[in-house]
């Protein structure tokens, strides 16, 4: 495994991290799998109050409660359940982020959060209190670097020239090469991490059915996935030359990857391995589609 630090900080994670959010059963089953992930190398994991009404995080509570030190724990914040749980609402304020840091802190079982993040945002936001929050985290030790999960480059911006966040969470796949426009260039000229989700798009890289993706056709979809899959041959699988694509661009600390089962996980493990791509290699997988710009939130 490779690992990288997360931007300017001394936190070191691993290139490949556990996406959290599609573990749905708190079992013997889903605790070997990050049990697993651990033993392979997989240092970094990913969760969020919001997945599964912090569910999601008693189970990385759980599952590491006795191997806290081994593992770098994020987690974000932001989303708002509703008294009668139908949904959430949008809290970015300081009284909100502090009260959520304490319940996310008790159902992760620890005393500290190694990443913690904002699960949004927008231009509208109050960007100083929200700062003015994770800053406060950070003083007590109930955190130690903070970051954004956001694809909205205006925010990203904002974030960038206001505060310290160590990264920035975003989409970004062959299907999704929005962040190459700016975001990148970007975070990368001030040393911040790039976190990137979504790296197999909805396993439409890697042998599911062609649907829309963003504003390409099924049929531009299925010419992405037939390029991906041309270039893996018996060297590499599907996966891991949509992965090997977002890994090998310089400005990403990690792909983050949902992973459900032993086989999911050995097939991304191994693409640390796998052959580099070329860059004619990569040269084929970008001329497969044009590329895509954000059109909103610019």
């Amino acid at each position: 495994m490779k690992y990288n630090n997360l931007g300017k900080t001394p936190i070191q994670v691993s290139s490949i991290g556990f996406g959290c959010m599609s573990l749905k059963q708190d079992d013997k089953a889903t605790e070997q799998l990050l049990h697993a992930a651990l033993d392979g190398g997989i240092n970094f994991f990913d969760t969020a109050d919001l997945y599964d009404k912090g569910q999601n995080e008693q189970i990385v509570g759980k599952a590491f409660r006795q191997k806290r030190k081994d593992v770098a724990i994020a987690t974000k914040v932001g989303n708002q359940w509703k008294a009668d749980g139908t949904g959430w609402d949008w809290n970015p304020r300081k009284a909100y982020i502090l009260q959520a840091a304490e319940a996310s802190l008790q159902r992760l079982q620890t005393d500290y959060i190694d990443l913690y993040q904002l699960h949004g945002g927008t231009i509208e936001d109050n960007i100083d209190e929200t700062i003015e929050a994770f800053e406060l985290l950070k003083q007590q030790g109930k955190i130690r670097e903070y970051g954004i999960s956001s694809i909205r480059p205006n925010v990203v911006r904002e974030y960038v020239a206001k505060s310290h966040i160590a990264s920035v969470m975003m989409q970004y796949s062959l299907l999704d090469r929005r962040p190459e426009e700016t975001a990148l260039p970007l975070l990368a000229g001030n040393n911040i991490g790039i976190l990137a989700r979504g790296s197999i798009a909805q396993g439409l890289l890697s042998g599911k059915p062609a649907k829309p993706y963003l504003n390409y056709s099924a049929d531009e979809v299925t010419k992405a996935a037939v390029v991906t899959r041309h270039l893996s041959l018996a060297e590499r699988t599907a996966t891991q030359t949509a992965l090997l694509y977002v890994l090998q661009q310089p400005a990403v600390t990690a792909a983050i990857v949902g992973m459900r089962t032993a086989a999911q996980l050995s097939d991304v493990l191994q693409t640390i391995a796998a052959p580099a791509l070329t860059p004619a290699e990569i040269g084929a997988l970008q001329h497969a589609l044009p590329p895509n710009t954000y059109e909103q939130h610019r």
